[in-house]
């Protein structure tokens, strides 16, 4: 189980895009996560007239490194830390993320 998931909420908390929030489109086996609007780099891309692609220059989301995000929470309006606990018993037992910060439950 992963800390951060795709469809989170995340703030960037170093590097060229810090403080910029955004939701996570993807995340790549290597611990790297896709985040709308973060990261961004112009791509030159060839056209290809056999498949109605247009060359020109298009901007492209790149992987940022997990470690350089946080989760965002809406409570605190502040990235936070995230953490792992069981609730419930017996079969009705699952783990669960929780904002460190504040104890609450993060997937409901």
């Amino acid at each position: 189980m992963n800390k951060i998931r795709k469809g989170d909420e995340v703030v960037v908390i170093t590097g060229k895009d810090k403080g910029r929030r955004g939701k996570v489109s993807q995340v790549l086996d290597s611990g790297h996560l896709v985040v709308e609007g973060v990261n961004v780099a112009k791509k030159h891309q060839r056209g290809n007239p056999n498949a109605g692609v247009a060359g020109g220059i298009i901007e492209q989301e790149m992987p940022i490194e997990g470690s350089n995000v946080m989760l965002w929470n809406p409570k605190t309006n502040k990235g936070d830390r995230v953490g792992f606990k069981f609730e419930g018993e017996g079969e009705k037992r699952r783990k669960v993320r929780y904002f460190k910060s504040n104890q609450e439950v993060v997937d409901g």
